[in-house]
């Protein structure tokens, strides 16, 4: 782990060890600063917390927020819920997709985007809708979304 990652847990496990259910809030800090969880913090977390390396690292790869690679500049998050599935969400994922040149869960060569599937944003109301950096976007067309992309620089 590099000396920055280290701080960020080392941190994050100071300030949290003793809150009951402590991993949680552990994960969401670590992430909060360094955009993902680091595999090799796994075994730190672990100790910290008397778990094991299997307990930290299930729940790292079961919830879907919580990232192991270090993601692009920009995080692009499309809904993939019933309402924004109803309203095109589908069809939407598939021109980011190939707009991008990214599937889920990858980032672009440029290291600009990443692209995030996510299970619900809580803009129902104006479905379909994306979460670029965390500000949602809803009632997004086609358009809107390259628009959207256009303006933090996204190439292929």
């Amino acid at each position: 782990m590099d000396s920055e990652s280290s701080r960020s847990v080392d941190d994050a496990l100071t300030r949290l060890k003793d809150v009951p259910g402590g991993l949680l809030p552990i994960l969401h800090a670590i992430q909060d600063v360094l955009g993902y969880v680091p595999p090799d913090a796994v075994p730190t977390i672990a100790k910290a917390l008397n778990l094991s390396r299997a307990e930290v690292h299930g729940v790292v790869s079961f919830y879907h927020h919580f990232r192991t690679e270090k993601p692009g500049r920009h995080v692009l998050e499309v809904c993939r819920a019933e309402a924004c599935q109803s309203m095109g969400a589908d069809q939407l994922a598939v021109r980011i997709r190939e707009r991008l040149g990214v599937d889920f869960h990858q980032t672009t060569a440029d290291g600009n985007v990443t692209l995030q599937p996510v299970y619900c944003l809580g803009n129902c109301a104006c479905a379909p809708s994306v979460a670029l950096d965390g500000e949602p976007h809803g009632r997004m067309t086609a358009e809107r979304v390259e628009a959207l992309i256009a303006s933090v620089g996204a190439s292929r």
